[in-house]
């Protein structure tokens, strides 16, 4: 039976680039995101290539209508083999105008969701099927920078809740795992989303980890 991954963050950089590689290893893609539009053309083109992709729009900052997104997907597409959670808010922020709302904001997106995703994805189903949970994360969590500070306390901060969660969910037969990107996401051929995937797909494939530094 073919294998399922939900791409929880599509977009035409890392979300599409993991889920192209899952696919051509063939897997069965489910992306989710906000913007469905979007998400119709996605899938369009990787249904020109000749892989199964569908779509589910998604909002991680609503936390129950996220849980009925999920939900949906589940039982259109069954208890997926892996999950993969690729949302972040990026931007820059001015360090004078930055506030604790702002970093909340960014808190919800970047971390509460990836926990809310985490805890949806923990069944029993998806541990009997060996399921595995794979997170982007991110080089400011090694290395924080003030221009991007929000986003260098929520790298540290998932990095921190997969080591603490990893042992946890092995016991359940459920892995976890993240890639610390270190360079800006499609800068130069080393960091393109395809090379990238090939660093989940590693983690997805050995276990033997639950860290890369990339």
């Amino acid at each position: 039976m073919k294998k399922t991954i939900f791409v929880i963050g599509a977009g035409k950089g890392l979300g599409n680039g993991v889920a192209n590689k899952f696919a051509s290893e063939g897997f069965r893609v489910v992306l989710m995101a906000r913007n469905g539009s979007r998400l119709q053309e996605y899938a369009a083109d990787f249904a020109a290539r000749g892989f199964e992709a569908h779509t589910q729009t998604a909002d991680v900052t609503d936390f129950k209508g996220f849980a009925v997104s999920f939900q949906k997907a589940v039982a259109a597409y069954g208890v997926p083999d892996v999950v993969f959670y690729n949302v972040g808010i990026t931007a820059p922020d001015d360090k004078e105008t930055l506030d604790a709302n702002t970093l909340v904001e960014h808190y919800i997106a970047d971390v509460a969701g990836a926990y809310h995703c985490i805890r949806l994805a923990d069944t029993a189903e998806f541990a009997k099927k060996n399921g595995a949970i794979l997170i982007t994360g991110g080089g400011l969590a090694l290395q924080p920078y003030a221009d991007y500070l929000p986003l260098s306390m929520d790298k540290a901060a998932l990095r921190a809740m997969v080591q603490a969660l990893a042992p946890v969910q092995r016991e359940k037969g459920i892995y976890i795992g993240t890639v610390q990107v270190t360079g800006c996401i499609g800068s130069n051929e080393y960091f393109s989303p395809g090379s990238i995937a090939e660093e989940f797909w590693k983690l997805y494939k050995t276990r033997e980890t639950n860290e890369t530094v990339y």
